[in-house]
């Protein structure tokens, strides 16, 4: 996994330093976010963004509540920061209400930059990462942890595992 990150990156670094320009503005303090309920459409040119975004906060301090990477994340945050980043688009900080926001998905169908779903406190949607493809996903654990990557297929998650959705076109 270290050489993973450790790849991810240096190609995330090589995309900055090349000043690959953002498809999207990032969002401004008059962006609105999106109202709880309705579905969220994403371009699907996003989607290597959204995965190269996630990939350079890997190793972030995780915090309950935390919503910025010099602060700490959590789960929703950590989704909600990458995408408003990556897309400039404004999701809730809450991963049931994310959840509402995206389309269902089979695990099969599963892209990187979609997200996938846990059950980890004994109610829906209660833990969330960005899947990155061959069954792995990005996630702020637990207080005490790092954002790391895990597989979807570990006994952990994949017994609490409750879908995929994604806001992708």
């Amino acid at each position: 996994m270290k050489c993973y990150s450790k790849m991810a990156s240096i190609a995330l670094a090589a995309l900055l330093l090349a000043g690959c320009p953002s498809r999207t503005p990032p969002a401004t303090s008059s962006s609105k976010p999106v109202p709880v309920g309705k579905r969220v459409e994403v371009a699907s040119s996003h989607r290597e963004e959204v995965t190269l975004y996630a990939l350079g906060l890997l190793n972030t301090e995780y915090r309950y509540g935390g919503s910025s990477p010099e602060g700490g994340l959590d789960c929703s945050g950590l989704v909600s920061h990458i995408f408003a980043k990556a897309t400039g688009v404004l999701l809730p900080h809450n991963a049931a209400a994310i959840a509402s926001l995206a389309r269902p998905l089979e695990r099969s169908a599963l892209q990187a930059g979609d997200l996938v779903f846990f059950n980890t406190l004994g109610r829906p949607f209660s833990h969330m990462g960005v899947y990155l493809g061959e069954d792995k996903f990005i996630h702020a654990p637990s207080s005490g942890k790092l954002v790391r990557i895990d597989l979807l297929s570990n006994r952990y998650y994949a017994s609490r595992f409750e879908g995929g959705r994604t806001l992708f076109q």
